[in-house]
């Protein structure tokens, strides 16, 4: 091109995303020595989750539900697990952000129709 160098021609952000895969494939997978290494104790786990549902509550509290607890969004996340057990910190952690108003209420509801205590 005109005598100007290829390495000044900018390159399409494709391009880019393409060689950053090939980089992370060719790379030697440190992930699961990494994950290993970063154990969470269970009091750690418990107020890991347990900030997670107070940030939960604090948005439902914007949304106009003023009565909701902590303790209720875990109750309501953590029923689903009764039958498949405890999965990854990641799915707990999708579980509690993702949990949609609409959701909770339904779960709230139900829970009221069996005679849990509230």
């Amino acid at each position: 091109m005109n005598g100007e160098d290829n390495d000044q021609v900018p390159h399409h952000p494709e391009d880019k995303a393409s060689e950053q895969i090939e980089e992370s494939e060719s790379a030697p997978h440190n992930a699961d020595k990494e994950e290993a290494e970063i154990a969470l104790s269970d009091f750690e786990l418990s107020e890991l989750i347990e900030n997670l549902c107070l940030s939960k509550v604090e948005e439902f509290v914007l949304l106009g539900y003023e009565h909701v607890t902590g303790k209720e969004i875990w109750d309501c996340v953590s029923d689903k697990y009764r039958k498949t057990g405890v999965p990854s910190l990641h799915q707990i952690v999708n579980d509690i952000l993702s949990l949609k108003s609409t959701q909770f209420m339904n779960w709230l509801t139900i829970s009221m129709y069996r005679g849990a205590q509230f």
